[in-house]
């Protein structure tokens, strides 16, 4: 935040009457601006959403994902849930904040798709469908993704586990080879056992596939692959409508991987859910 302080500070003479509307504000809301899209700046400031991506420009950033990440170097002090409560109430405390906040996942998911490294998708795609086993280390909020991709991944490969105890992590992970994979969740508030798991995986030369929110993100130095998907919002929950997105991306082009070897495996699941009933049929 001190890198974005001073150059607002140094360019403020040369700002035009938009560009200081948007710069007052980011130096007044300091813990809420590194939540926000572009298009929810440009909004509450009163100006256009080019008009922010070009004063992210204007300060020297090549882009506002980039003058984002620093603006969010401030809150890795992990703001705690009555803090971010407070913003919460900043932000959404409109009748109409539902749409807000349906606009903002939707802009969430719009700048994943254009920031998508897709060779590094194609990889993690790869390191998945060739794996011995795939385990995947989640926790806290993180663990409703952890179970929607294992449920899936599982379905189709058959080799993969979430690590539902984060105490039973060690045991899990002690044979460990470089054949298989592990992919780790993890969105600010990080969690140490999340990390540690992820580190111990690295050092035994088990490839690992992160999804995680941002660059900054502590998960990253432990990756082989990083996957990034963004969760902030300004309230005391994560959004995961842009993470999931991208899970569900993951698991369709594995589908597509395997699809010749798993349709008789899937053919022979449709006839056990079948006799046991599984699904409703009116």
């Amino acid at each position: 935040m001190q890198e974005v302080i001073q150059r607002i500070t140094e360019k403020m003479p040369e700002m035009s009457k938009s560009q200081r509307k948007i710069a007052k504000y980011i130096l007044n809301n300091t813990y809420s601006v590194p939540f926000f899209t572009a298009s929810k700046l440009a909004k509450m400031t009163g100006v256009s959403e080019a008009t922010v991506v070009r004063f992210a420009t204007f300060l020297g950033y090549s882009g506002y994902p980039e003058l984002q990440q620093a603006l969010q170097e401030s809150i890795q002090k992990q703001l705690s849930t009555v803090e971010r409560l407070k913003i919460s109430d900043d932000v959404y405390h409109e009748e109409k904040a539902i749409y807000d906040i349906f606009q903002d996942d939707i802009a969430r998911i719009r700048w994943m798709a254009e920031n998508l490294d897709a060779d590094a998708f194609r990889r993690a795609v790869d390191l998945i469908v060739n794996a011995q086993r795939i385990f995947i280390i989640a926790n806290r909020s993180a663990v409703s993704l952890g179970y929607f991709l294992e449920f899936y991944l599982d379905m189709i490969l058959e080799n993969t586990e979430l690590i539902r105890n984060p105490y039973g992590i060690s045991e899990k992970l002690f044979r460990l080879t470089q054949q298989d994979v592990v992919i780790g969740l993890g969105f600010a508030r990080y969690t140490q056992n999340t990390i540690d798991a992820l580190s111990f995986a690295k050092d035994r030369g088990t490839p690992v596939i992160v999804i995680t929110d941002h660059a900054l993100s502590p998960l990253i130095p432990h990756a082989d692959i990083a996957l990034t998907a963004p969760s902030e919002m300004p309230s005391f929950i994560d959004s995961f409508v842009a993470p999931l997105s991208l899970i569900n991306a993951l698991i369709t082009a594995v589908g597509n991987q395997k699809r010749h070897t798993i349709q008789q495996h899937l053919q022979e699941l449709e006839d056990i859910w079948e006799r046991f009933h599984i699904f409703y049929r009116g």
